[in-house]
Parts: structure tokens; sequence; C-alpha cells
């Protein structure tokens, strides 16, 4: 097959009058490919591996006529020796990091981490939508920066929320490693940031607790308070042990009452395990009251708006009214029921089970829900009977 073909008038003149690309073929597998928009550019087919192959050398006349033939005939040398004309352009395609968002990076990370929570996953995503998405959600992954990074964080760091800079700072870091895996990044700029000196820290402060002698004077109080559902909810907190978060979404479907357990699905866990609750006769009692009341809803604590269990603060706010703000909050009933357990000689492994915290040794982590269940049982048992008895009841 005859080479070199093409004069230089030829490549400069010619049009496309088709509609489609017109080749102008300069033998050798190199061709003159012009569009219909007017644009020229040079190509070349070749067969490699069994298969057709088309590179392109570039836009005529930048290119000219004579450094593309020179570039197939360098071309044909590498066929010769039978080395892939396009291995080096497909290396560094391979190389290069595939595009994609921080945002879009982040939404897809989390939405596969089906190993934890829900709304642990909600709770990062929120975090990281409030506080990075706006500076960095739409930069390419792999463009962003220790120093971008650390800007936005130290935004949350100035506002005194050292606890939160630091989350959001290991959710983002997640995020980027995924990215690294998959190719989408090759750094992750937030192992590059040290929050023991990048951040400030808070003062520790323990959450309020009463102390087991003043526990009395408050059952007493809450006595005196009508039936309304934040004083169910309270009275239902200190016999159970659970968050407050986990009673405020218990479910009428949760509670066996032939049983007398309670089962909170792993999804609303803290640490994404189910836990059985044991209920004593006074929790028993307490929920055929609310039984009586219900209309028919999903929650056993409904609010006022169809649908909803009470919020978040509908516990506090009770005990802020009855004159306890500072000294107590819905989690202090856990330090509350722990102090007293311990005191009494109960098993620490049962008390561990029972406040759902994760065994120290690995070798125990192997969970069981009905782990230690006749012991949790006579010991939440004995505590709904002691604040029987402190109260008067």
């Amino acid at each position: 097959m005859s080479t070199n073909r093409l004069k230089d008038a030829h490549c400069k003149s010619a049009l496309c009058e088709s509609g489609t690309i017109r080749k102008l073929f300069d033998g050798g597998g190199l061709f003159l490919a012009v569009l219909p928009s007017g644009k020229k550019s040079w190509r070349v087919a070749y067969l490699f591996g069994g298969r057709q192959q088309t590179k392109s050398f570039g836009p005529y006349p930048d290119v000219s006529l004579a450094e593309a033939r020179k570039k197939r005939d360098e071309l044909q040398a590498l066929l010769r020796d039978g080395i892939d004309p396009m291995a080096d352009r497909r290396a560094a395609r391979n190389a290069r990091p595939k595009t994609m968002s921080f945002e879009a990076a982040a939404r897809r990370y989390w939405s596969d981490r089906r190993d934890v929570a829900a709304s642990y996953r909600e709770d990062a995503l929120r975090a990281l939508d409030r506080h990075l998405f706006a500076a960095l959600g739409e930069r390419d992954v792999a463009g962003i920066s220790r120093a971008d990074l650390l800007a936005e964080l130290q935004k949350i760091n100035d506002q005194g929320h050292y606890v939160l800079v630091r989350k959001v700072r290991i959710w983002a870091g997640l995020v980027l490693d995924w990215a690294v895996e998959n190719d989408h990044a090759t750094i992750n700029p937030a192992r590059l940031i040290n929050p023991q000196t990048a951040f400030g820290r808070a003062k520790v402060e323990h959450m309020p607790a009463l102390t087991l002698d003043e526990v009395p004077e408050f059952m007493r109080r809450l006595r005196f308070e009508d039936d309304l559902i934040s004083v169910l909810a309270c009275r239902m907190l200190a016999l159970t042990w659970v968050r407050t978060v986990e009673l405020r979404f218990m479910r009428w479907a949760e509670v066996d009452f032939a049983s007398a357990t309670w089962s909170i699905p792993a999804t609303r866990m803290k640490r994404d395990r189910d836990h059985l609750v044991p209920l004593s006769r006074q929790a028993l009692a307490l929920l055929e009251t609310l039984r009586a009341r219900d209309r028919g809803g999903e929650y056993v604590f409904p609010s006022g708006r169809l649908g909803r269990p009470i919020s978040e603060n509908t516990i506090l706010y009770l005990i802020y009214r009855i004159g306890y703000k500072g000294r107590l909050t819905g989690h202090g009933f856990r330090t509350i029921a722990s102090t007293w357990a311990n005191e009494h000689g109960y098993n620490s492994d049962a008390i561990e089970r029972q406040l759902s915290h994760a065994p120290d040794d690995r070798i125990r982590s192997a969970y069981n829900r009905a782990e230690y269940l006749p012991a949790r049982r006579q010991m939440l048992q004995d505590f709904a009977d002691w604040l029987d008895a402190i109260t008067g009841d």
C-alpha cells in the first residue's frame, strides 16, 4: 500500500460537505479527519491484538502533514516490536483519579455504611452538609488539600464546638479514605490534621445526676405532678435505664406483655445492636396506663402532633419545671441506676449489659441481647421496688 499520498494543499483546502466526517487518506493508516464544523485532525488506524484501534495525533494545521507522518512511522515501529501504541496513554489515564465531587463521595460512602445505625449515618451526613458541603461539596475530592479542609474545620472550632469539630474531621476522613481506595483521590488530607494540636478543648463536664440520697425527694416531687406524658416518660426512663432517644421512639410493637420485655431494634441503639429490656411490675403497670389512653398510634409516648413521638426536650423541660435544672438530665437516670446497682453488689457484667455498654475485652464482645437476662430482670425489679420504697408508695 502506497504512503504519503496527500499534499499539504489538499489538507488546507479540504471541506466536509456531506454532513459526516470526511477522511483524506495518506497511507499506512494515517488520515486527515475533516469534520462538518470545519475542524480537522490527524488520526491513524491500526490493528493491535487482533482489534481495530484509532489514535489521534492532534489538530491540523497545529500538527503539520510532515509531523503526522513522523508520528505514524513511529507508531508502525512500535507495532513491529509488539508494543501497544496506546500503553502510555492508558497508564496515564488509569493513574489519574476518577473525578467525583466531595459531596457525591460522602453520600455514596455513608449510604453504603450498613454496619452502623441509620441514625449515626444521618448524623454524619447532616454534619458534613452543615459544615463542609457549602465550601467543599462541589469540589473534586482529589483536589481538596489539607489547608482547604482545615479552614472549614477551624470555623467549627472557632465557635467552641470542640467535640463536633473532631467528629466532622473523622467523618470527612472516612469519606476521603474511601475516595483514595476507589481511585477518586490520591491522598486523605484529614489524616494530615492532628486534632490534638489543631483544635481546642472544652472543660470536661459530666452529665448532671443526683446522688442516691437526693433521689427520694425528686421522686416525691415527681409524684405530685399529674400523669402527663412527660411525667410517665420520666418514670419509665428511671425504670428501664435506657437512653432518652431510645425511650422517645418506643413503639407498642416492641413491647411483649406476656414475657414482660421490650425489644429495641439495633437501628435505634447507639452501638447498633438489638437490646432487650426486662420490664418490672411497675413498668408494666405504667404501660397499661398508657395503653388505656392509646388512640391507635405507633408510639408509646406520642406528642400532640399526630404520628410523632415526644420531643428530645420533653423530659428535660419537666425536670427544669420541678426545680432540678442543672442538677439532673434524662441521661442522669442511667448514672443513678449504675451507682445504685454497683453499691448494692449486682453483677458488673449484668449492669453493663443493662446499660447497653460494650464489653471491655474482645473475647466477650460477641453480643447476646438476652445475656444475663434473669439477673438483669431481678436487678430492675429490685430497683423499681427501691424507688417505691423511698417514695413512700
